[in-house]
């Protein structure tokens, strides 16, 4: 059993609550999946879960973790700093059990993620492997130490579609408690059992969680039903109200005239008749009060971001050639191997295509070469947006200062206007971007590319670091926006809902598959 008892997280920057009073039980067999917008404390959670003294530095927290018998084993959003100079085989080497396993038992553990039997031994430092096979790489090592419970901070992110069905199999057969974040609408309609929504709503001012036994889909669903439910009963109060408050305006008008208008000698026994006809309105009016007290509330809820790509001048004839690029061969950024041959793609108008392909095909890579090759080019308006925030965000500047180098005072003001419509509060902004969340940096650029004219959007992994429920208006965005599209991604609602145009890299180059 895992439990949570009376938990509060405060930010210890701006004194801002994260989470108030939280209580949570998991026992075997719950597969809960935390679920929220950027920045609301869903890492900090997982964290503190893990290991309180983690979030230390920048989070006070009061509670109780009771984990009596439990072996955790957590993986981490990213890979930590120190892990990244290490080899491959190091970083094993570290795992408490790595020599207990037997040459059979990591054949079918490679196996079974996809990777050769060597990959253990590897001299590869970890910082230089794909995205997706450093999770594959934290994955084994955690699941050496035979844990009970799993923590899952984004284990989705930069994963192939053959490994991120991997993955559900991994979480729907765990016999044990796994505790989850993640972004993939897919994965999680397919394997949580237990949905914990954290919301800062009230403006961020107030904390609010639900914990439901339920699938996500019912618990959306049924969400929606409730919020709808409610806003129509509190108009039906509130129209009611007005109804009653104007036959009240009405009677008091009455009276408070016929008070004025009595005559001096019928004044004595029409005044009995009147002060008792007041006292019947005033205790109409105190009924009246109590009633409003208890009329339903309007729904609060924590809405999804919404903000538009590609001003007027986005547009992109259907005739242009945005880009027509061979390579004949990709190699690694060291080059030190032969990723693809062969390769040759073309871009014509407003298309929005996808490269798809295994993890270490080589996609981030080739479209680094594609990115450079657009963005320096005058006849269109390219923006990039990596997989890798840091590539072009400054960490020790303010999301202000990055997206305005002005120093004008209006533009400040209407920058900081569109961060608060990405949900921003005035604290976070002033906050230095290292210490933002992933969704959080991920808003910057995208905001960046929202401010900027640009024609040819290019994107590698766009919707990684957006949640659930933010996701399906990044997708709705990005499929309206009139220009051209050229992005990398694992996310199935993604492509399938977004992208007119399927290439799949492999050794032999791109080649256009069905969807």
């Amino acid at each position: 059993m895992l439990q949570v008892k009376d938990l509060t997280i405060t930010h210890r920057k701006d004194l801002r609550i994260i989470l108030d009073k939280f209580n949570m039980v998991l026992n075997d067999g719950d597969k809960a999946v935390i679920i929220g917008e950027e920045g609301n404390g869903k890492s900090t959670l997982m964290k503190w879960i893990y290991d309180p003294e983690i979030v230390d530095d920048y989070a006070e927290c009061e509670g109780t973790r009771v984990a009596s018998g439990e072996v955790l084993g957590y993986l981490p959003q990213e890979l930590p700093g120190k892990d990244k100079e290490k080899t491959v085989y190091e970083y094993f080497s570290e795992a408490q059990l790595f020599f207990d396993q037997s040459p059979r038992e990591l054949t079918e553990m490679a196996k079974e993620f996809q990777v050769s039997a060597e990959f253990f031994y590897s001299d590869q430092q970890m910082g230089s492997l794909s995205g997706g096979e450093k999770v594959k790489a934290q994955l084994m090592r955690l699941l050496m130490d035979n844990p009970t419970v799993l923590l899952l901070d984004e284990p989705s992110n930069d994963i192939d579609i053959s490994t991120l069905e991997l993955l559900e199999k991994l979480i729907n057969g765990w016999k044990h408690i796994v505790l989850y974040i993640s972004h993939d609408e897919t994965l999680i309609e397919n394997t949580a059992n237990v949905v914990i929504h954290i919301e800062q709503i009230m403006r961020k001012t107030k904390s609010r969680y639900t914990i439901v036994k339920d699938s996500y889909r019912n618990y959306i669903e049924r969400r929606a039903d409730s919020f709808e439910r409610q806003e129509q009963q509190a108009q039906n109060d509130r129209r009611e109200k007005k109804i009653r408050d104007e036959k009240f305006r009405k009677i008091m008008q009455s009276v408070d005239s016929a008070q004025t208008n009595i005559a001096k000698a019928d004044r004595d026994m029409i005044a009995r008749l009147i002060k008792k006809k007041m006292h019947t309105v005033k205790s109409m009016e105190k009924r009246f009060e109590r009633e409003d007290e208890n009329m339903t509330e309007r729904p609060e809820q924590e809405e999804a971001i919404f903000f538009k790509l590609g001003g007027d001048g986005a547009n992109m004839p259907a005739g242009k050639n945005v880009i027509e690029y061979s390579l004949d061969e990709l190699r690694t950024p060291d080059d030190s191997k032969v990723l693809a041959r062969d390769i040759f793609l073309r871009v014509r108008g407003p298309e929005r295509i996808c490269i798809v392909g295994t993890n270490g095909a080589g996609k981030t890579t080739l479209l680094k070469k594609m990115a450079q090759e657009l963005l320096n080019r005058t006849d269109i308006r390219a923006q990039y947006m990596p997989q890798n925030y840091e590539e072009l965000l400054n960490l020790d500047v303010t999301p202000v200062e990055f997206l305005d180098d002005t120093g004008d005072k209006e533009v400040r003001t209407r920058i900081r206007t569109y961060l608060g419509s990405l949900k921003y509060t005035a604290d976070e902004m002033d906050h230095p971007i290292r210490e933002l969340s992933g969704g959080q940096k991920a808003k910057v650029l995208l905001l960046k590319m929202s401010l900027s004219d640009a024609n040819v959007l290019i994107l590698d992994e766009p919707t990684r670091n957006f949640s659930p429920l933010s996701g399906p208006v990044i997708r709705k965005m990005i499929a309206a926006f009139p220009g051209a599209v050229i992005s990398i991604s694992h996310d199935r609602k993604y492509i399938d809902e977004v992208c007119t145009k399927i290439y799949t890299l492999s050794e032999n180059g791109l080649k256009e598959t069905d969807k």
